[in-house]
């Protein structure tokens, strides 16, 4: 009877942030063109139901189709305390979804010959030591390189401060492997790897790297490595659920925590506009190669030849669109192993949807995403050939 009864009373005590989806607070940028209109629409329903279902503190959309953004919105509270609105040009933090910025990253070296995909780890980080087997960029890229996943509760990347690369990697590198290529092992440490990898090929810092070769070709002006040091401009605030990664059963202010141990797997702010012209940018070859596209969006295999349903940096999945199966490419955002950001693209149909949010919970925001996208993606022109 204990155990029902502390559901109960954490559900009834809980602090209804949006009681009335209907006079839920919002912030657009611009009116969407008649032609999106409906499904601009459609996707604020299930925005705000979203939100006062799940009692999020809030959100941010955007949608582009065809290379440009149709739709971008803030809902809800950017901080809860003190009233300030979700805008479209609030950053959030993105959590694992770095990860597809940082394999972009690693695609304009591989387009610029400065590494390839199979040369091992230690050619650019001898500090990962000699181990029992080879251990290569791609098979790290798609998380099949052996390497540890990081253990939420054991708080070695938010212990101490990292003033470089080098410095999160002694967090971990003497970490044992365990044998490349038997089995999908998502790593955050992996992509950590990987980040040290992308500076020593480039000779340069990644934030640097990654400034001039991916955001400023992209106009993504707000995406940036976190600070430990204070809030960004336009940050928003992060929360936490008080019980079972639920919101509906209240929330709580998450302390300020730092994340530059954190590098290319997670460290980077971003807005949905800019995590849209990036995927959009992605799949119309304006960044990379298209055949370099095509092999960071190649699921990857096993060495029992199963596939994985994860590329280079990419996670991969089939959705239904007026009954018919599409393939998507994208990337969630995992803070503390609940997700807040998600970055769908329907390359078939032209279309990228992102969703961010200031409170991590098990719901998440790739259901939101694959809704709003299956929205867009229902009501626009045929597929591409």
């Amino acid at each position: 009877m204990g155990i029902p009864g502390l559901f109960v009373y954490m559900r009834v005590t809980a602090t209804k942030i949006h009681p009335d989806s209907s006079n839920i607070p919002s912030v657009t940028s611009f009116a969407p063109s008649p032609v999106w209109a409906a499904a601009v629409e459609q996707g604020r329903e299930i925005a705000r139901a979203s939100l006062a279902e799940e009692n999020l503190v809030g959100l941010s959309v955007a949608a582009g189709v065809d290379g440009e953004i149709v739709w971008a919105e803030g809902f809800g509270f950017a901080d809860l305390e003190n009233s300030v609105p979700v805008t479209p040009d609030s950053r959030f933090q993105t959590g694992t979804a770095s990860i597809v910025l940082t394999s972009a990253g690693l695609g304009v070296l591989l387009d610029e010959g400065r590494l390839q995909l199979d040369d091992e780890i230690q050619t650019y980080v001898p500090e990962f030591g000699e181990r029992p087997w080879p251990v290569t960029i791609r098979q790290v890229m798609g998380h099949l390189g052996g390497v540890m996943g990081e253990d939420p509760d054991n708080g070695v990347l938010t212990s101490s401060p990292c003033e470089s690369t080098t410095d999160a990697l002694n967090l971990f590198v003497k970490e044992a492997i365990s044998q490349p290529g038997k089995e999908f092992r998502f790593s955050t440490f992996g992509w950590i790897l990987l980040s040290a990898v992308m500076e020593r090929a480039a000779n340069q810092p990644l934030t640097a790297f990654m400034e001039e070769k991916v955001y400023r070709p992209l106009g993504m002006r707000d995406t940036v490595m976190g600070s430990a040091k204070g809030s960004l401009p336009n940050e928003a605030t992060l929360y936490f659920p008080r019980f079972l990664s639920r919101p509906v059963f209240g929330v709580e202010l998450f302390h300020k925590f730092d994340y530059s141990c954190y590098c290319g797997a997670g460290g980077y702010l971003s807005t949905p506009s800019d995590l849209v012209r990036f995927g959009m940018a992605i799949n119309g070859g304006k960044l990379l190669r298209r055949d370099t596209v095509h092999l960071l969006q190649t699921p990857q295999r096993v060495a029992s030849g199963e596939e994985t349903s994860y590329g280079l940096g990419w996670e991969l999945k089939t959705i239904t669109v007026d009954g018919h199966p599409v393939q998507a490419a994208g990337h969630d955002g995992m803070i503390f192993s609940r997700t807040a950001v998600s970055l769908l693209t329907i390359p078939q149909r032209g279309i990228a949807v992102a969703v961010t949010s200031n409170i991590p919970s098990l719901e998440g925001t790739g259901f939101l995403a694959e809704r709003i996208a299956r929205a867009f993606a229902a009501r626009g022109s045929n597929p591409r050939k």
